[in-house]
C-alpha cells in the first residue's frame, strides 16, 4: 500500500470522490501544512494555523497508480484559483500536493506540467513535502456518506 495527501478545497467532496475510487483502501480527512499542533476545525477556519483541509489516501498501486490519483486530483478542482474553490475562500482551501517520496514529488511536478499545458490560467498548486497529518474531528470523516450523498452539491 502507498499513501497520498492532497488538498483540493473542502475535504468532504474530495474524500467522497477518492473513497469511491477503485484501488483506494482508506481515506481520512484532516489538516496538514500549518504550524498549529492538533488543530480543530474551528482553529483551521477562524485562526491563522496555516493548515489546509486535506484528504489522506491509502491505495494499492497494483490497482491505481499515483499518477492516476493525481489525474483525478487535477480534473476535480480548479488548480488556478489561489486559496479558493467555488464559494469556499481561505488558505485552508488551497490546492496542494503533499508528497511522501521523491518519486511522488517528481510525478507531481510532471503531472502539473501536463495539466498546465491544457489550462489557460497558471496553476497555483503547491507541491511540498508531506508533514504531520492531523485527523479531523469524527463528524467530518465520511461526512457525505453519512448523509447518503456521493458528492457535494457545489
Amino acid at each position: 500500500m502507498e499513501e497520498a495527501t492532497l488538498g483540493a478545497g473542502c475535504f468532504w467532496g474530495v474524500e467522497a470522490l477518492f473513497r469511491q475510487t477503485a484501488g483506494v483502501s482508506d481515506t481520512a480527512v484532516g489538516y496538514c501544512g500549518g504550524k498549529t499542533e492538533n488543530p480543530s476545525y474551528q482553529d483551521v477556519c477562524y485562526t491563522n494555523t496555516g493548515h489546509a483541509e486535506v484528504v489522506y489516501i491509502r491505495f494499492d498501486p497494483s490497482v491505481i497508480t499515483y499518477k492516476q490519483i493525481l489525474e483525478i486530483f487535477w480534473k476535480n478542482h480548479n488548480p488556478t484559483t489561489l486559496n479558493r474553490q467555488g464559494p469556499d475562500v481561505g488558505t485552508q482551501y488551497r490546492s496542494v500536493i503533499f508528497y511522501h517520496t521523491e518519486a511522488q514529488k517528481k510525478e507531481a511536478e510532471e503531472s502539473m506540467n501536463q495539466r498546465q499545458a491544457v489550462l489557460k490560467d497558471p496553476i497555483v498548486t503547491e507541491i511540498v513535502p508531506a508533514c504531520t497529518f492531523y485527523r479531523a474531528e469524527e463528524y467530518h470523516q465520511q461526512y457525505l456518506a453519512k448523509r447518503g450523498l456521493t458528492q457535494c452539491h457545489i
